[in-house]
């Protein structure tokens, strides 16, 4: 699926809910459904920098050139927001995460009802994850 229709997906979950504490309970529902990360990988090197909460985020290149994302975090809204992330992006090739425009980060009104340090937060997010595929990117092209 691409990720342009996962970002579809979620806005129209999101949309079935008026209620911010809803959407609120389903970010949390999302980062309890986060499969747990290897605990090789909770380390300072996997931290994200530009986080409030402690974020830990590994990213791998699949044999089919796809990057696999896995997270943990310490607060649960932050790993349900992760948890969104690595729904939209995962699996998928670093071309099409460096070219996605995730939307639906605004679409489903998130930015605008996260504190600003979780919005910064937010957003050295969606940055180490790019930065991972551009790695993975400058990798394959080295490769070829």
């Amino acid at each position: 699926m691409s990720i342009n229709n996962i970002q579809t997906e979620i806005v129209d979950e999101f949309s079935q809910l008026d209620d911010w504490m809803d959407r609120y309970g389903l970010i949390i529902d999302l980062g309890n459904s986060l499969p747990p990360i290897d605990e090789k990988y909770r380390t300072p090197d996997h931290l994200i920098e530009g986080c409030q909460s402690r974020v830990w985020l590994n990213a791998e290149l699949t044999p089919d050139g796809t990057v696999h994302y896995t997270a943990d975090s310490d607060a649960i809204i932050v790993k349900g927001i992760i948890s969104l992330l690595i729904k939209v992006l995962n699996d998928h090739t670093p071309d099409e995460i460096l070219a996605s425009d995730l939307h639906f980060i605004d679409d489903i009104g998130l930015s605008e009802h996260l504190s600003p340090t979780r919005s910064n937060g937010l957003l050295a997010m969606v940055k180490q994850m790019r930065l991972y595929a551009l790695a993975f990117k400058a990798k394959q092209e080295a490769g070829k």
